[in-house]
């Protein structure tokens, strides 16, 4: 962005983060700050194909001990195997998965930050995913990585030319699912610098963080986990989840206040992504839906999702 004169303090207004943050190791940027910082990005970039550029510039390095245990995997079962059980410990936009068809290997992608394909933060942080991707790909295994084919949940947007130019394959929008698809020659090859005992290490490390961040994600984050485990079952109420958590309401209303949200906030947000996930990939009807989130009715979980995303049930459906 500052390369092509925007600011970097306007990038990341309200984030709580400035310059000098980033350049310290011991920085740690929750979600919350990547999708004010996204979005303030997508809203500001001058080249609309801005987050496969940056996604383009995410070498093996940019992802620290995990980057280097993919790098020294003895095998190629165990470099997959170590990417998908822990790539939280990136910091990752996205969780993914890996099954093989045949010939072809594929990544399935579930977005972190946003669950609606029509929202400019859900595209701008796949195109970032995918880009990136495929750049510590071509690390690990050379220039001439390529994808077989890209499909993306998003609808096309007014740059799609540009991904001829970033990744050289098909590429399908509108898809029901976000896959990355690739020959499995490519997927399943051994990494180029095997090492047994560097690997252990760097795993070693990936799990201490990935244990360091479960004790200090936040009460927002309990709160969140706990709301999806849960629901409809319980929840209805601050106080129900503070007896979850064995904490009085009135400390439970402070921390989150504290970590910039509340409760009914967090309500909402897990309603809503749940709902989105419900439309698009099951056939539940509304009532089944209003039951499982918790609405007394059909009318009132109609409401909310009108109030969320300005369309109504149906129409997100058929969209």
């Amino acid at each position: 962005m500052a390369e092509d004169g925007v600011a970097p303090p306007l990038v990341l207004a309200g984030s709580g983060l400035d310059e000098a943050a980033l350049r310290e190791p011991s920085t740690r940027v929750s979600y919350r700050q990547m999708a004010t910082v996204f979005a303030n990005a997508a809203r500001l970039a001058r080249d609309p194909a801005i987050a496969l550029r940056a996604g383009m510039r995410m070498r093996l390095t940019a992802y620290g001990m995990y980057g280097y245990a993919l790098l020294s995997s003895p095998t190629r079962e165990a470099a997959l195997d170590f990417a998908v059980k822990y790539v939280r410990a990136m910091g990752p936009l996205a969780d993914f998965t890996y099954t093989r068809e045949r010939d072809v290997g594929i990544f399935h992608y579930d977005l972190l930050l946003s669950p609606d394909p029509n929202d400019p933060l859900y595209r701008f942080a796949l195109e970032f995913t995918y880009a990136a991707h495929q750049t510590l790909s071509r690390d690990l295994y050379g220039h001439a990585f390529r994808f077989a084919e890209i499909r993306a949940a998003f609808p096309a947007p007014a740059h799609a030319s540009a991904y001829a130019d970033v990744f050289g394959c098909p590429v399908r929008f509108s898809h029901p699912v976000n896959e990355l698809r690739v020959d499995a020659v490519w997927a399943e090859r051994a990494p180029p610098l095997p090492d047994s005992v560097t690997h252990a290490m760097a795993r070693e490390l990936c799990q201490q963080f990935l244990a360091d961040l479960t004790r200090v994600g936040g009460y927002a984050s309990m709160v969140r986990r706990a709301l999806v485990e849960q629901m409809p079952r319980h929840f209805s109420s601050i106080d129900a989840m503070a007896q979850e958590l064995a904490m009085a309401p009135r400390t439970l209303r402070r921390k989150l206040e504290a970590e910039g949200t509340t409760f009914r906030d967090l309500l909402a947000e897990v309603r809503r992504s749940l709902a989105i996930e419900y439309l698009r990939k099951t056939r539940m009807t509304n009532e089944e839906i209003a039951s499982r989130l918790g609405y007394s009715d059909a009318a009132n979980f109609r409401h909310a999702f009108v109030r969320w995303t300005g369309k109504s049930p149906h129409e997100y459906r058929v969209a």
